[in-house]
C-alpha cells in the first residue's frame, strides 16, 4: 500500500479500476454482438406500431405548398435582392 494514500482513498480507488474494467468489457461485448448481429441481417424489421401515438395522414404530393400574397412576393424580392448583394 502506498504511504501517502489512507485507506478509504486506496478502496475507492480500487472500486473505481474494477468498475472501469467491468465497464470496458461491457462496452466491448455489446460493440461486438451488435457488429456480429447486423451482418446476419440483411433486411431491417418494421418499426413496431405505437398505438398510444396518432398516425400521421400523408396527403397531396407530399410537399407543402403555401400561396403568397402579391405584397408577400414583393417583400421577399426585397429580401432577396439584399441579402444577394443586388444581384
Amino acid at each position: 500500500m502506498p504511504v501517502h494514500l489512507t485507506f478509504p482513498q486506496l478502496a475507492v480507488l480500487t472500486v473505481l479500476a474494477v468498475a472501469s474494467i467491468a465497464w470496458l468489457i461491457f462496452v466491448t461485448r455489446i460493440l461486438r454482438r451488435s457488429r456480429s448481429g447486423s451482418e446476419a441481417r440483411t433486411a431491417l424489421p418494421a418499426p413496431p406500431v405505437l398505438p398510444a401515438l396518432p398516425r400521421q395522414r400523408q396527403s397531396g404530393s407530399g410537399r407543402e405548398a403555401v400561396e403568397l400574397t402579391p405584397a408577400e412576393r414583393d417583400a421577399f424580392a426585397g429580401l432577396v435582392r439584399q441579402l444577394g448583394g443586388g444581384r
